[in-house]
């Protein structure tokens, strides 16, 4: 499309020039977490789940093999197995309510929907993406073919309006967008219209994940407003980072760098608060890894207090305004002194603290 057609179709849409895209990280530039998953309902690259149910073995992470001008992508890699009839397989983005009133979905005033993307694969054929409610009892789904084994290729489809069912527009899921890499036959439908079932996927959809070292990769994906595709939205690292952000963030991973500060309030025990980056999209659940790659200072004490037996529990503190640390050690701290948390320098391991606000 010619840059005045496309400036025409905005026009002509009424669709805005900036804030098009729907979905969050779809150039796959955003990789907090920093390693593949191999987990059903694990994360890789920011906020794109990995689906592979029980006896499917398959692993997503992201790659630097990617189409100009993008420099990434998401990359799935199949271990061989195919799904059972109950089974799932294939890549999700689970889309906040709030970031898609404007498709009205549900209301008179709904609106059609443009998905577009580069894909490539291994295997070709016919392969099914899917819109879904988070009922899972509004499903429409769309087929496109990859035509040409690993060459990249550019697809675009419009999912119908939906004038019924249930469509949430709060901090909720408002939509499950779902890439099919080959799920179970429980999940066959037709596609083109809109069902009041929980469909994924076609009975031909091509069986990526039961095709022993099968690849299949995906980026520049866009959902937009109206039934024309534009341009993909390039928008900041730094404002992707903040949009991902609101689902999870971390801190540490680095040795000997100061994490936060706090107060000792025993021998054995010192408190922090961390306020997060961003307001997260809900009370999220605090976690920490490696614990015992951790230092606590106390300003009294000549030295870094006995940590043989240090333990860490992150907790919720004001609703969504921060966490708390709650670190306990051997011995060596004074009630009452100021203390910093910061990662361990006496290894080659780095703690990391976790906030998961996923949908």
């Amino acid at each position: 499309m010619s840059k005045a057609a496309e400036l025409a179709a905005l026009i002509g849409s009424q669709s805005a020039l900036s804030n098009r895209n729907i979905i969050i990280n779809g150039a796959a530039e955003i990789y907090q977490r920093g390693a593949a998953t191999t987990t059903h309902n694990g994360y890789a690259v920011d906020r794109w789940q990995h689906k592979g149910s029980n006896s499917t073995t398959s692993t997503s992470n992201q790659d630097t093999d990617a189409p100009a001008p993008f420099i990434n992508s998401i990359k799935f890699s199949a271990g061989g197995a195919s799904s059972g009839a109950a089974e799932v397989a294939g890549l999700c983005q689970r889309i906040e309510g709030n970031a898609m009133t404007s498709l009205g979905w549900g209301t008179s005033a709904a609106q059609p929907a443009t998905l577009s993307f580069y894909v490539k694969s291994s295997v070709t054929g016919t392969y099914a993406v899917s819109a879904r409610n988070n009922g899972v009892d509004q499903s429409y789904i769309n087929t496109y073919t990859i035509s040409s084994a690993n060459t990249w290729e550019y697809k675009t489809v419009t999912f119908d309006a939906r004038t019924t069912g249930t469509w949430l527009t709060t901090n909720g899921i408002g939509m499950r967008l779902w890439f099919d890499l080959g799920s179970g036959s429980n999940f066959d439908g037709t596609a083109g219209s809109w069902t009041t079932n929980n469909h994924l996927t076609v009975s031909s959809q091509a069986d990526v994940v039961g095709t022993s070292s099968a690849t299949w990769f995906v980026t520049g994906v866009q959902l937009e407003v109206g039934e024309q595709d534009t341009a993909f939205e390039h928008r900041s690292f730094g404002d992707e980072l903040l949009a991902c952000m609101r689902y999870y963030q971390q801190i540490g991973g680095e040795l000997s760098n100061t994490l936060c500060t706090g107060q000792c309030t025993s021998s054995t025990l010192a408190q922090f608060f961390i306020p997060f980056i961003v307001p997260v999209r809900d009370d999220p659940t605090c976690s920490v890894s490696d614990q015992t790659h951790f230092r606590v200072f106390n300003a009294a004490v000549s030295g870094i207090p006995d940590t043989t037996n240090m333990t860490i529990a992150a907790t919720n503190a004001a609703s969504h305004g921060g966490f708390r640390i709650i670190t306990t050690v051997g011995s060596g701290l004074v009630a009452g002194n100021a203390t910093m948390l910061s990662g361990s320098d006496s290894d080659s391991n780095a703690g990391i603290i976790k906030m998961d606000a996923e949908l």
